[in-house]
């Protein structure tokens, strides 16, 4: 079964996704990171955003992904809630989906930085469940 969580990392907080695949273990690291600054059920699907990286290893793409979503989060004053993910070898192509910062409504917390190579990992667990994850500086 898909899902997220958050782990502990001294002042920064880890994001992790799992799922049947690399792309939904993606797609649900990235709602972990939503849910980093606010609650991802309170954001509306009222925008699609492409994005698409390139990268020498599943590790570094994984991060690349973060790190795109935070860029697009931070230069559009934009939260994402709904990911679609792609991956052909080592390019991914995806969408998310969102809407403009409100504030008041999605109350957000912290503005994350960067997603980090400290813990980051990306391979199948002993249950055969794809798992994502790394730590986000916030």
């Amino acid at each position: 079964m898909p899902s997220w969580e958050h782990f502990p990392h001294e002042a920064d907080i880890g994001v992790r996704g799992q799922g049947d695949s690399p792309e939904v273990a993606f797609e649900q690291a990235a709602l972990g990171l939503t849910a980093v600054i606010t609650d991802p059920s309170l954001v509306r699907a009222n925008e699609q955003v492409a994005i698409n990286c390139e990268a020498p290893s599943l590790d570094v793409l994984f991060v690349d992904w973060l790190n795109a979503l935070i860029y697009e989060m931070t230069t559009r004053s934009m939260l994402f809630g709904r990911f679609r993910v792609k991956i052909d070898g080592l390019r991914l192509s995806a969408e998310a989906e969102g809407e403009s910062v409100d504030r008041q409504r999605h109350e957000p917390v912290v503005e994350p930085k960067g997603a980090t190579f400290t813990e980051l990992r990306v391979s199948r667990n002993d249950e055969g469940q794809w798992v994502a994850q790394c730590v986000v500086d916030v």
